[in-house]
């Protein structure tokens, strides 16, 4: 995964920055540091390791519960720094935030989130209480015709905004789009992470 060997220890004094990336949604979570003995506990463990100026050799999670299980460990290019692809249990923050960098970090993980959301409802087998009426995601899940016909509609309405010139609006019925099109995706075994791996081949080919 790592080879400890290839990095450069010495330009930081025998640490590295390591910069701790949530593996599914893209969010920088925090930025540490590790020396060789931190990545060794890293590699051997499968959670990550840290070292601190002030608090030593400290394994991420040991007393909060909150670890970072890795997925993934990249050295960049000049061997003095590594990305960390994790799973993350928990907060990263000592403040209790999801990541260090704050709300807009999280931006970028609100498409996860809204398809974490429609999965739940897809396996969730709790019956709804009988004195209300099945969540809209859980009809959208159960009904074919009503999930299609609504990517139709909204489909519809995002291109009459978009030919009024009416941004707001346009923005609005995209959103909506994108939650249609993903339980529509869900139903059929599909995911957000299935359309981004595509996107992320798409990157850099040949143009047709």
């Amino acid at each position: 995964m790592l080879d400890l060997d290839a990095l450069d220890f010495t330009k930081g004094g025998g640490l590295i920055t390591v910069v701790a990336q949530d593996a599914e949604s893209g969010v920088v979570l925090m930025v540490a540091h590790a020396d060789r003995e931190a990545l060794q506990h890293t590699l051997d463990t499968g959670e990550m390791h840290y070292r601190s100026r002030t608090r030593g050799l400290w394994h991420k999670g040991a007393t909060s519960g909150n670890l970072q299980q890795v997925v993934s460990l990249l050295a960049d290019c000049d061997g003095d720094s590594v990305l960390a692809r994790v799973r993350p249990v928990g907060p990263a923050c000592h403040t209790g935030a999801r990541s260090c960098f704050g709300q807009p970090a999280l931006a970028a993980e609100v498409l996860s989130a809204l398809d974490a959301t429609i999965e739940g409802r897809s396996t969730d087998a709790t019956p709804e209480p009988s004195t209300e009426e099945p969540s809209y995601t859980r009809r959208l899940l159960a009904d074919r015709n009503l999930r299609l016909k609504k990517i139709g509609e909204e489909a519809a309405e995002l291109i009459t905004a978009c030919a009024d010139g009416e941004r707001s609006r346009a923005i609005d019925e995209c959103a909506d789009l994108v939650y249609h099109a993903l339980v529509a995706l869900r139903a059929v075994g599909g995911s957000l992470a299935d359309v981004r791996g595509v996107l992320s081949s798409r990157i850099g080919a040949p143009r047709r």
